[in-house]
Parts: C-alpha cells; sequence; structure tokens
C-alpha cells in the first residue's frame, strides 16, 4: 500500500458520508410530509375555518402530486442528473413550505402543499440515485441504502410526535416553516460535495402519459371527497367519477402505444407484480387512512391535546419500524407469500376491533388496532416490494421498484379521500362513529379480499432477487 492510499480513503469516505448525510436530510423531510401534518389537522380546520374535506385535500393536496410524479422524477433524473434535480427539489420543496407557512387560507395552504408535493416527487429518486453513485462498493452500497432506509422508516413515528410539540408549541404554521432551516443547512454540502452524474441510457420522459396519469389520481380523489361532501348520487359526484373514467381509458391507450410509457402496462400481465402492487396499494389505502381518521378520533372525539395524541399514535409505527429487519429475513428464507398474506389477516383483525369503538371508549380499546396495522405493515412492505422487483424483467428492476413505491403513495392519497369521506366530520360524534364502523369493515374486506389474492398469485418460495428491499 503506497504512502498516499490512507490518506486518500479518509477523505473520499468523508465525502461519500457527507453526501449520506444530506441525501438523508431530504428523504427524512419527504417522508416527514407524510404524517407530520396530521396531528395538526383539527388545529389548521379551526384556525382557517376549513371543514373535513378541507383537511382531506390538506394532506391529499401532497399526496397526489407526489405519487403522480415519482416515475417522472427518477426519469429526469437519469437524463439531467441527479444532482440537479435534489437541488431542484430542495428549492421547490422550501417554496412550498414557506408558503404553507403563511398561508392565509385553506385554498391557498392546498396549493402550497401541492408545491411541497412536486418538489418531494423530485426528490425521492434523486437522493437514492445520488447515494449509489457515492458508494460504488457492493457492501458500502448496501449499508448506506440501508441507513437510507432507516431514515425513512424513523421519519414515520417523529412525524406524529413532532408535530404535536409543534402545534402545542409555537403552532401548527411551524409544521411547515421548521423545513426552511433544515433545507438551507443542506443546500451547501449538496453544491459543495455532490458530483454531477446522470445515467448513460437514460428513459424518454413519457410527458403525456405522466399528466394524464397524474389527472387519473386526481380525479379519483376529487370523486372521493365529493361523494363524502355533497353525497355519492349527486351530479358533481357522477361528473366527477364519469370524467376520471374518461381520462383512465386515455391513459391505458397512451401507455400501450407509446415506446416508453411511463408505466409499462406489460409488466402486469404477471399476476405476481399485479398482486404486488394492487396490495401496496390496499396496504397504504388502510394505513394512512386509518391515521387521518385515529387523528380526528383522538382530537376531536377524545378531545386530546396535539401532542398526546401524536404520542398516541406511536404503537402504530414501532412494530413497523422494529418488524423491517425480521421479515427481510423471512421473505428471504419462505418467500413473500407467507409474511405477506400474515400481515393482511392481522391487518384485518385489527380494523374489525376498531368496528367496537365507541365515542366514549377509552385509548386502551384502540391500541390494539394500532398495533395490529402497525404489525401487519412491517409485515406486508419488504414482500411486496420483493416481488415487484423480482417479477420484472431483469434490467428493469429499478423502473418496477418505483411502480411499487408510486403504488403505495397512490394507495395513500386514496386512503385519505375514501377514509375522511366515510367518516364525515367528527364534530358530530354520534354520525363519526357510525361512519368509523362502516370504514372500518370495508378496510377489513379490503384486507381479506387481498390476502386471498396474496395467498393465490404471491410466490410461495424465495424470491430470485436478494436485492429486492
Amino acid at each position: 500500500m503506497t504512502q498516499n492510499s490512507p490518506r486518500r480513503v479518509p477523505q473520499n469516505s468523508a465525502r461519500s458520508g457527507v453526501i449520506l448525510i444530506t441525501m438523508c436530510i431530504g428523504l427524512f423531510l419527504v417522508q416527514l410530509d407524510v404524517t407530520v401534518v396530521n396531528v395538526a389537522l383539527p388545529t389548521i380546520g379551526a384556525d382557517l375555518g376549513t371543514s373535513v374535506s378541507g383537511l382531506q385535500w390538506v394532506v391529499d393536496g401532497y399526496a397526489v402530486p407526489f405519487a403522480s410524479l415519482l416515475l417522472a422524477g427518477g426519469t429526469l433524473g437519469d437524463r439531467y442528473g441527479h444532482r440537479r434535480l435534489v437541488l431542484w427539489g430542495l428549492a421547490v420543496f422550501a417554496a412550498g413550505s414557506a408558503a404553507c407557512g403563511f398561508a392565509p387560507t385553506a385554498g391557498v395552504l392546498i396549493a402550497a402543499r401541492a408545491v411541497q408535493g412536486v418538489g418531494a416527487a423530485a426528490l425521492l429518486p434523486a437522493t437514492l440515485a445520488v447515494i449509489t453513485h457515492a458508494y460504488p462498493e457492493k457492501k458500502e452500497r448496501a449499508k448506506a441504502i440501508g441507513i437510507w432506509a432507516a431514515v425513512a422508516g424513523l421519519s414515520l413515528p417523529l412525524g406524529p410526535l413532532l408535530g404535536g410539540l409543534l402545534v402545542a408549541g409555537p403552532g401548527w404554521r411551524w409544521v411547515f416553516l421548521i423545513n426552511l432551516p433544515i433545507i438551507a443547512a443542506a443546500l451547501y454540502p449538496v453544491l459543495r460535495a455532490v458530483p454531477p452524474s446522470r445515467e448513460a441510457t437514460a428513459r424518454r420522459l413519457d410527458i403525456l402519459g405522466t399528466v394524464l396519469g397524474a389527472l387519473v389520481l386526481t380525479g379519483c380523489t376529487l370523486t372521493l371527497i365529493e361523494g363524502g361532501r355533497s353525497g355519492w348520487l349527486t351530479s358533481a359526484t357522477a361528473v366527477a367519477f364519469v370524467a376520471t373514467l374518461a381520462l383512465a381509458c386515455a391513459f391505458l391507450y397512451t401507455e400501450r402505444r407509446h415506446p416508453e410509457p411511463a408505466v409499462p402496462l406489460s409488466f402486469f400481465k404477471d399476476r405476481s407484480f399485479s398482486t404486488a402492487n394492487g396490495a401496496a396499494v390496499v396496504m397504504n389505502l388502510v394505513g394512512i387512512g386509518t391515521i387521518f381518521i385515529a387523528t380526528l378520533y383522538l382530537q376531536d372525539v377524545l378531545h386530546l391535546a396535539p401532542l398526546p395524541a401524536g404520542a398516541g399514535l406511536l404503537p402504530m409505527f414501532v412494530p413497523l419500524i422494529g418488524l423491517a429487519p425480521l421479515t427481510g429475513r423471512i421473505t428471504a428464507r419462505y418467500g413473500p407469500r407467507l409474511p405477506a398474506t400474515t400481515g393482511l389477516l392481522l391487518g384485518a383483525t385489527g380494523m374489525a376491533l376498531l368496528a367496537t369503538v365507541e365515542a366514549d371508549t377509552p385509548y386502551t380499546r384502540l391500541l390494539p388496532t394500532l398495533i395490529l396495522l402497525g404489525t401487519a405493515l412491517g409485515l406486508l412492505t419488504t414482500p411486496l416490494v420483493a416481488t415487484a422487483v423480482s417479477t420484472a424483467p431483469n434490467d428493469r428492476a429499478g423502473l418496477a421498484s418505483a411502480i411499487n413505491n408510486t403504488a403505495r403513495q397512490t394507495g395513500g392519497a386514496l386512503g385519505i379521500a375514501l377514509f375522511g369521506s366515510l367518516t364525515g366530520p367528527p364534530t358530530n360524534p354520534a354520525t363519526f362513529i357510525t361512519g368509523l364502523h362502516h370504514t372500518a369493515a370495508t378496510a377489513a374486506a379490503l384486507y381479506l379480499l387481498t390476502a386471498a389474492a396474496t395467498l393465490r398469485w404471491l410466490p410461495a418460495h424465495p424470491t430470485a432477487s436478494p436485492d429486492a428491499e
């Protein structure tokens, strides 16, 4: 070994470490804003004078563009450079956060949340791509990606807790304004440490498919929220439904004809791939939807303060994080069918228990639902990702993983819309509890139907891809 080698390795290692920390900050912000706002919703509603449908859009204003543009964000990073997308994503996310923090009305807040979602869609795939380039050695890259994934998991339980602290302290606007100094601190290391990088063979951006896909998800969300607000058989809901159906047909037609579609429909000819992504939608539809209605239940029905309400959601996230390593080993040894089906059955049991909750039920009766649902999510994520990646063509594993991530985010957006519409306003506890029972029964049925599909079509043996996670 030459005399210069020891000095050069620490320098490279230090630079890679700075890159990893900075990318994890970007990921942390993106994931945090999925859950941090939930605890602030009752306060936002009271302050800005908005209804449950408005609060649904406060959450889905972020979730819809985030889910719709994830694939486009990955493609743009491959084509124009991942460092550029990180910087652009941070800037857009900061602009959206500032606008959220100073929003005078619910409409402005929802629009600003959409700007945040656009920035998040650029940031999420770009952070992982930058880490991949920063760690060319396979072993070190695996460790770095493991840290990246751990940060993503850690942001979920911290969201409600941090949201509760901020709402109880400086106020709900700081749920968004706190992002600004964090982003300011991250920009300099990105400019100094992250080298320009892009892929040698980047896919073409399917602009029409991306736009149509975003409109379809927006239409689905609008239909569900409008159905809950004005009625499922009203003309407004019917128009939204018909328009969404027409857009969905146009999307499918476009994707079939495009040489490089945003979502290759040929992937879905494989039943295992289709089942994994369908289960991913259902998983987050129920999980994120339950977080939304549980927050309203804890604060508006049980009358808990924001901080205790945020802490009350933690039992759902602890098993979700703790089970991730174990589920990876189970999936590698026994295949994805066992953990996925078990998780869905446990989740269905938890939602069935939620159907027994009443307006005067103590928090301890809600606890089993949160624990079972968190356990279900912890058992589901790894086998669904592993199946989606391993059943796609070998040279399209990255795209398959991105589609699965999009499916999860899409499920979250739809869950907020559906669950919020089924429960109705918590200001009328009797009506809200009746809606809560209907929602819980619907969720349990969805999980049971999905369990039947995973039992039938998910592989019973280990998948071929060791790097599925």
